[in-house]
């Protein structure tokens, strides 16, 4: 099979060379030259342009988007819509807000599946989970390279209807935000507590058959290992909220009560109105699990 790919920022390179390692094809694109050239190297097909791209893989366009939510999904999309027809299929495997991808696929010529993407830079060796949205004969087209790059067959699946996707991606990052403000309490609570706990080895120990083990609490581990007890120098102050703040906005639309995710929220941009202290450990904690699951840059004090 034959995939373009746009975008090619961390997780677009993964993408890359997944798809390549499971013996497919690819034509890769991206404004830094840099990334194109890095993508060759590991056997992608560089292309100057995106109508360069378009050409290049010829009739029955498969195209993965992985480019920054918002106007510049939708830029390559019109870039590309002139070169499209309704037997190609674009992913949109980015953070887009799901009604954005509901617009989209229907202002768009060819099949437009909306792919929630989970498991950050991980995802290089673990693969990622995929939560896809659209067209079912579209999906059905790029199981094989969903097959690829998520964690196999049982990383993926799909949700439904156009929007799908994005929305349970949008929900998963809620969940999320509120699990790291639970574990950032519970260690806060331990390291302010009657004891002088060793933090790295309460994590250790929790996650060999506690009930509360997870993928999370293994970074808070390989984060008390790296940092200390203490975390050192991290900061409190916790960056992100774009799909917190859309899972909070949704349940208010649909009238369900999410106080634990509401609160996860307000605790990250209350985080961003504290002075040069200490600030509170559940938030530093926070800060440093988002470099372990996203490798996104650690706030320093």
């Amino acid at each position: 099979m034959q995939l373009g790919v746009v975008g090619l920022g961390r997780m677009g390179q993964i993408v890359v060379d997944r798809v390549l390692a499971a013996g497919h094809d690819v034509v890769a694109f991206d404004l830094d030259r840099e990334a194109v050239a890095t993508a060759a190297d590991a056997g992608a097909t560089p292309a100057e342009g995106l109508d360069d791209l378009a050409d290049r893989l010829g009739d029955d366009k498969r195209v993965w988007l992985m480019v920054p939510a918002g106007e510049a999904v939708d830029a390559t999309v019109e870039e590309l819509e002139p070169r499209l027809s309704a037997e190609d299929v674009v992913v949109d495997g980015g953070n887009s807000h799901f009604e954005d991808s509901v617009r989209r696929a229907a202002s768009t010529d060819a099949a437009y599946l909306d792919c929630g993407t989970s498991g950050g830079p991980a995802g290089a060796e673990l693969g990622f989970s995929l939560m896809v949205g659209g067209p079912e004969w579209a999906y059905d087209a790029m199981t094989p390279v969903f097959d690829a790059v998520a964690t196999g067959p049982a990383g993926h699946d799909r949700m439904g209807e156009s929007g799908s996707g994005h929305y349970v991606k949008m929900v998963h990052n809620g969940v999320e935000y509120a699990l790291m403000q639970a574990y950032g309490e519970g260690f806060e609570l331990l390291a302010d507590g009657r004891y002088d706990l060793d933090l790295e080895a309460v994590a250790r120990t929790w996650n060999n058959g506690a009930v509360i083990r997870s993928w999370l609490l293994e970074l808070c581990e390989e984060a008390f290992r790296e940092e200390g007890s203490d975390l050192g120098d991290v900061a409190d102050h916790v960056a992100g909220g774009s799909t917190g703040t859309w899972t909070v906005q949704e349940a208010l639309e649909q009238g369900v009560p999410v106080p634990l995710i509401y609160q996860a929220l307000a605790e990250r941009f209350g985080s961003r109105a504290t002075g040069d202290g200490t600030g509170r450990f559940a938030r530093r904690l926070a800060n440093r699990l988002r470099y372990g699951f996203g490798r996104h840059e650690v706030a320093r004090r």
